[in-house]
């Protein structure tokens, strides 16, 4: 009875004493746990987690070098003028350099005929700045000048500049045009024995012509016609002007 006991007992141990018996046992666990429906769809979650995370890391990491290759010589030349903060330095706004003067002697002893439309300005100085051009009426963009007793004066360059025009025009008469620095250009119109020509640079306060007669202000006698323009557009000369 007790030599059929231990031959069962030993027949029980055996697996624990054979080589590759424990391997034995955790493989066919391995396979159990396997077997479960659970298994394979986390297996395969947790996989393809770890592919998506490798790919975003390496996407990141060639994204940064193809950003730093690519940069063109005119980014890297722009980068260059920049302040600071990133921020591409700002060109400095044209400013004019040199004041105006009236383009006469002595303005407080002249007479105005017609003054610059002002918007701002009271009805009465509004009518007074309107023009007569063919049969309508058109805002002054320039100023007429004559002298209190009509006799011709000189004319002299309100700014030193070229002259770029000068012309006889069949309705504003006789007219010379100086450009000057930071977008100036003065004009001349109505005007009498034009001492300049295209070219000639002349400093401010040179005698450049002497006042006449046009057809435009043709019930204005003997005058100037003074225009101010800062980039093209008119602009009323007593804002230039410093007196």
């Amino acid at each position: 009875m007790n030599e059929t006991n231990q031959s069962k007992q030993g027949k029980e141990e055996t697996p624990k004493t054979v080589l590759g018996g424990r391997a034995a046992v955790k493989s066919s666990g391995l396979k159990r746990t396997l077997s479960k429906k659970w298994v394979s769809p986390a297996v395969f979650i947790a996989a393809a987690a770890i592919i998506v995370t490798l790919m975003w890391i390496y996407q990141g990491a060639d994204q940064k070098t193809s950003t730093t290759e690519s940069a063109s010589p005119a980014e890297v030349s722009q980068g260059s003028d920049t302040k600071t903060g990133g921020e591409k330095a700002a060109e400095p706004a044209a400013t004019i350099t040199e004041s105006l003067q009236w383009p006469v002697a002595s303005f407080k002893d002249m007479k105005v005929l017609t003054p610059f439309y002002d918007a701002s300005a009271s009805e009465e100085e509004r009518q007074a700045a309107m023009v007569q051009e063919g049969n309508t009426f058109v805002a002054s963009t320039g100023i007429d000048i004559t002298s209190p007793d009509g006799l011709p004066f000189d004319v002299l360059a309100s700014a030193a500049g070229k002259v770029t025009l000068v012309d006889n025009h069949p309705t504003s008469g006789n007219e010379v045009e100086i450009t000057s620095a930071d977008g100036l250009v003065t004009v001349y119109q109505s005007l009498s024995d034009v001492q300049v020509k295209v070219g000639d640079e002349v400093a401010q306060g040179t005698v450049i012509a002497k006042s006449g007669r046009s057809e435009a202000g043709k019930d204005l006698g003997n005058h100037l016609r003074y225009t101010t323009l800062q980039n093209g557009v008119p602009v009323n000369p007593s804002d230039l002007i410093k007196e």
